[in-house]
Formats: structure tokens, C-alpha cells, sequence
């Protein structure tokens, strides 16, 4: 997918402090997430100063990736700077 991370460059940038967010519904988290992972609907995502930290990278998961990259565009939108599509959970390739 256009502009999306792969697992290998996310497990890169946890390692230095990312934030990894998952931005399905919170009854899609609830059923399981990835590690370490903050719960950030898209749906609010206009409130992310409230629960992101903008000096640290942020990375961005959903099911499909289709939310995640919408989610990357609100944020860079709201002037985030260091923003990743992960796209979809499956990516994740962390151990």
C-alpha cells in the first residue's frame, strides 16, 4: 500500500519510542490488539492531541489498512509530523 511501513521499519521505530495506535473501534480493540498498542478510534481521531505525544513517531493499524492510512491523513492534516501506515495488524512482524 502507497506510503505504508513495512513490519520490519515499525519494530525499528518501537524500538526508539514510537507509538503504536490502533484505530479501529474500541469493540475491535477490546477483542484484541498488538502490544503496547493505545486504542485511538478514527472516528476520534480529531482528538489526538489528548492521547498522542508529537515528539515521538506515531504508527497507525487497523484491519484492512484502509482506516490507517485515513488516520494518517487527519493527523499530518492536524500537523503531526513523523506519521506511519502500518496498515494492516498483520504487518506487525515484532517479536
Amino acid at each position: 500500500m502507497f506510503n505504508s511501513i513495512t513490519g520490519n521499519d515499525a519494530c525499528k521505530l518501537l524500538a526508539d519510542g514510537a507509538q503504536l495506535v490502533d484505530v479501529r473501534s474500541s469493540a475491535e480493540f477490546s477483542q484484541g490488539s498488538l502490544p503496547n498498542a493505545i486504542n485511538l478510534p478514527l472516528q476520534s481521531i480529531m482528538a489526538a492531541d489528548n492521547f498522542l505525544d508529537r515528539s515521538k513517531a506515531i504508527i497507525l493499524y487497523c484491519m484492512s489498512g484502509a482506516r490507517a492510512s485515513t488516520g494518517k491523513n487527519y493527523l499530518i492534516q492536524l500537523g503531526f509530523k513523523n506519521v506511519h501506515d502500518l496498515g494492516s495488524f498483520q504487518n506487525y512482524s515484532c517479536q
